[in-house]
Order: structure tokens, then C-alpha cells, then sequence
């Protein structure tokens, strides 16, 4: 088996964690490589639903090993409370589970800060999650940030949170009229903490390289998703990190020579969440109707997701950016009941025609969907578990995706649960 990335190829929210789950049965070492808690992952097993929000989502495997790369930014609180629930339903993720020690680390200034950013933005506000993943992000270019491995040792704690603390609480009480942070506590409490995550912290660069060189098999997993990403998506309403598969390497401590495929995950619909530009948004009972059978709610805030029908230009713009090999389509089973489904091919803008999302947010604003219709299947695809099994309008629905975006489909996912997948060509 090859070295896969898995990717989020729309707005996030695409189902990854499943198709993860699914493959890492074929998989020894399952690595995040960038993102925060401001991702959430669901996945079912049996009749346990396990939200993720920076654990890999491999760790529910008892022979798997699962890596935080240094591409994440890391709240320790959230981390340690993963892995309590982990214990709560009988995983233990000691011995299995690692922490770069060069990752950054979200702090009380962050999320203080992102939330009062948030709020006096008013009505241009992003939409983000309010967790301080920007702040944190900004902090790490501005090489003020805190890392992992500084939370072992007060030496090195002390005089990065007392600077930061010196920037952080000037901006608090000067722009934002928000109560300042005592430094002196978050030294104590981050303290603490750091020795309660000691056991998972350690240079994984140096552990992902000894397991390419001995032959293990690596999935890397995205947050978020493609048109999310800093550079290649709808700037400025976009994640603070690089959600594009390149990023894996770098997010990791690897070399790019490691990566043999990229798997792009695509809902058979798109979905929003925030603020920022949706050419496909349906504001209508059809909206309604997709965002109800999909259960389409986020799992780290619990906001509505915006619906709309599959946007062709977004997941080719997905192709040429990661270098997608493969396409993993999910909720399929969402459409069972759509008497007609319209796919976006292309946009028409100013004249033009665009095969691809443009760069430009007031370009994107300009996009008028140019959709063709296709029959549903009213016919329920949960039972489906081989291509010849699914309806006929499905499989040529699911052909025009394909063809219109230029990669193939490697899996199929009908159902949130593991088996409830059809695998066609991962090869």
C-alpha cells in the first residue's frame, strides 16, 4: 500500500475522518499535520460515536499509531480531554500516541484574543471558531509563539509567555477594552499540563523517518478543507493553516518523496460553514432538505452548515493544488431521495467562462453556477456495497463527478459506519 494523504477537497466538513478510519485498516501510522481544535471529526463505530477535534481519528485502532505533527497547533486542554474520553470507552492511546514537540501551542491569549477580534469586526467578521487558532498561528510567524516542548521546562516557558503576555495584553486593553491575562497563571497551569502530555511528547520527524526507512504504511490527515487553505481558498474567509496536501510534508517533519498518493474527499453535494463566498448555495427548502437528511451541523460548533449542489470548479481547483490521484465520494446516500440533481460544471464571470474558483474574492462574488441536470435514483444506496449494486442514475451521477473534475473515484462512502463504503480503485 502507498503513503496516502487524505484531503479535504470543498469547504471541510467533507466526511475524512470516515474515509480515514476506513483506510487506516490498511495503514500502520496515521499523522495530522496541520489545523487545531478548530476541526472536528466524527466517526461511528458499532454504537460508539467518537468527535475528534486534534487526536487522529486512528486511534480507535489498538494496533495503529497516531502522530501530531508540528503543523498543528495544539491545545492541550482539548488533547487531554480526548484522551480521557479515550479511556471513558476503553482505548488507551498510551504508547501509540505522539506529539511533536516542536508543535505550537494555543494559549488563554489566543482564544481571548480571536473571540474579541471576532466581535468588534462586527458584520465582517470571518466566522471562525473563536479556539485561537489564527492568533495562535500569528504568534508562531511572529516568533513569539509557545511550542510543546517548552511547557516541560519553566526556562523556557517563562520568558515566551511573559512576552507574548507583554504584546497580548497591551492589545487587550488598548483596542479591545477586554480584561488583561495574568501571565504568572498561565506559566502554573501550562506548567502542569505539559507534565500531564510529557508521555506523548516527542521529535516525530525523527519517528516518521525510521518508519518510511523500515517500510510502514502512512496516512496523513487534513483538516478542514482545500478552499479553506490560507493561500489556495477564498482568502480572507479562509482557515489560518495550509489544508493542501504539499503541507503534509512540511507539517510532519518529512520529506515530500514520502507521499505516493493523494486522496481528495468530496461530498456528492458542498457545504459551508462561516462566512465567505458559496456559488452553489441553495437558500431554499432544497437547502433545507439537504442540510436536514445530511445532518449537516458542525461538529465543533454545532452551526448550521450552508447546502448546495456539487461545484464542479471548486473540487477541480482541489485537483490542481493538492495533485489529487484519487477521489473519495461521500454521502452519496444524502440524494437517495432528489427527484433531480443539478451539478455546477463551470461558472460563467463577466463574459467569461472559469473552469476553476478564482483567486479573487470579489471575482468569486461575480460567479454565476452553470448548472446541467440529472435524474436522482429514489432508491436507497445504504445497503449498496459493491459499484454494481448502487442504482443506475447513481453510478452515472457519480461518473459525471469523476469526469468532470478529471480523477478518479477510489471509494464510495454511503453511511457514516465503516462498512457502509464501497471501495472501486485505491490502486
Amino acid at each position: 500500500m502507498a503513503n496516502r494523504v487524505v484531503i479535504g477537497s470543498q469547504w471541510g466538513d467533507e466526511g475524512k475522518a470516515k474515509i480515514v478510519d476506513f483506510l487506516t485498516l490498511d495503514a500502520d501510522v496515521i499523522v495530522r499535520f496541520q489545523g487545531g481544535a478548530n476541526a472536528g471529526h466524527t466517526v461511528e463505530v458499532g454504537d460508539k460515536k467518537f468527535v475528534f477535534h486534534l487526536i487522529p481519528s486512528g486511534i480507535m485502532h489498538p494496533t495503529k499509531v497516531c502522530v501530531v505533527g508540528n503543523g498543528v497547533v495544539l491545545d492541550p486542554i482539548q488533547t487531554l480531554n480526548e484522551i480521557a474520553d479515550l479511556h471513558n470507552k476503553g482505548i488507551n492511546p498510551e504508547g501509540r500516541l505522539f506529539i511533536a514537540d516542536n508543535a505550537h501551542v494555543v494559549l488563554p491569549y489566543h482564544s481571548a484574543l480571536d473571540r474579541a477580534k471576532e466581535k468588534k469586526a462586527g458584520k465582517a467578521a470571518i466566522g471562525t471558531t473563536g479556539r485561537g487558532i489564527g492568533p495562535c498561528y500569528s504568534d508562531k510567524v511572529n516568533r513569539i509563539g509557545v511550542r510543546v516542548g517548552d511547557l516541560l521546562d519553566e526556562k523556557e516557558l517563562r520568558p515566551r509567555v511573559e512576552a507574548m503576555a507583554k504584546v497580548h495584553n497591551e492589545e487587550f486593553r488598548m483596542m479591545f477594552d477586554a480584561p488583561e491575562i495574568d501571565p504568572e497563571q498561565v506559566i502554573k497551569d501550562y506548567l502542569a499540563l505539559g507534565q500531564k502530555i510529557k508521555p506523548f511528547v516527542r521529535d516525530v520527524s525523527d519517528f516518521l523517518f525510521a518508519q518510511v526507512k523500515a517500510g510502514k504504511r502512512l496516512i496523513f490527515e487534513g483538516a478542514q478543507g482545500t478552499i479553506l487553505d490560507v493561500d489556495h481558498g477564498t482568502y480572507p474567509f479562509v482557515t489560518s493553516s495550509n489544508t493542501v496536501a504539499g503541507y503534509a510534508a512540511c507539517g510532519s517533519g518529512l520529506g515530500p518523496t514520502a507521499i505516493d498518493q493523494v486522496v481528495g474527499v468530496v461530498k456528492a453535494y458542498t457545504t459551508r460553514v462561516g462566512n465567505g463566498p458559496f456559488p452553489t448555495e441553495l437558500l431554499d427548502a432544497t437547502g433545507d432538505k439537504l442540510r436536514k437528511i445530511g445532518n449537516e451541523y458542525g461538529a465543533t460548533t454545532g452551526r448550521n452548515r450552508r447546502c448546495g449542489w456539487f461545484d464542479a470548479p471548486v473540487v477541480r481547483k482541489a485537483a490542481v493544488v493538492n495533485g489529487l490521484t484519487h477521489l473519495a465520494i461521500t454521502k452519496l446516500d444524502v440524494l437517495d431521495t432528489f427527484d433531480e440533481i443539478q451539478i455546477c460544471t463551470h461558472y460563467e464571470c463577466d463574459g467569461e467562462k472559469l473552469d476553476l474558483i478564482p483567486n479573487q474574492l470579489s471575482k468569486v462574488s461575480r460567479c454565476t453556477p452553470v448548472y446541467e441536470t440529472m435524474p436522482g435514483w429514489n432508491a436507497s444506496t445504504t445497503a449498496c456495497r459493491s459499484w454494481d449494486s448502487l442504482p443506475e442514475n447513481a453510478k452515472k451521477y457519480l461518473m459525471r463527478m469523476s469526469e468532470l473534475v478529471g480523477v478518479k473515484i477510489g471509494m464510495i462512502s454511503i453511511g457514516a459506519k465503516r462498512d457502509e463504503s464501497i471501495i472501486i480503485d485505491m490502486d
